[in-house]
């Protein structure tokens, strides 16, 4: 008489087994085909930006950068920054130096000029002294990055 393995089982049909192991290359055939075919279709799906951020809508931009500057000649910080256009009387954007008496704002692209000045009521020197500081007119064609200084004086 043969022996037959356990796990195993013969049917009625043809020798055909239809144990747990015979199930389980099934179930792996069927999961290395889904992982092929997640693995061909998700780079296809990365391809066309479905995850990533919708850039259509963000307007392009020019950069105003700019370092204010003591009458010691070094960086100026917590200077309030105010710009606006040329043919405006009113400033259109507020800002302030950091810690490297830098400042950075965006502006719409297109040619334009700015006016680019420090407000310094109540702000005075190490001395004492009141500062001042003249206006600066920045130019922009485009989409362009401008640097210029805002010096400030006694």
């Amino acid at each position: 008489m043969r022996k037959r393995n356990p796990t195993t089982v013969t049917s009625l049909r043809r020798g055909r087994r239809t144990g747990p192991l015979v199930r389980m290359r099934g179930v792996r055939l069927v999961l290395g085909l889904l992982t092929l075919l997640c693995l061909a279709v998700f780079p296809l799906v990365l391809g066309s930006n479905v995850f990533a951020l919708d850039h259509k809508h963000e307007k392009p931009y020019a950069l105003i950068f700019g370092t204010v500057w003591g009458p010691d000649n070094r960086p100026a910080y917590g200077i309030k920054i105010r710009i606006r256009r040329q043919n405006e009387k009113k400033a259109r954007w507020e800002l302030t130096s950091d810690h490297h008496g830098e400042f950075a704002q965006r502006v719409p692209a297109g040619t334009q000029d700015y006016i680019v000045w420090a407000e310094l009521k109540g702000v005075n020197s190490a001395a004492g002294k009141p500062l001042h500081a003249e206006e600066v007119k920045v130019h922009i064609d485009s989409d362009e990055r401008a640097d210029m200084g805002v010096h400030l004086s006694e």
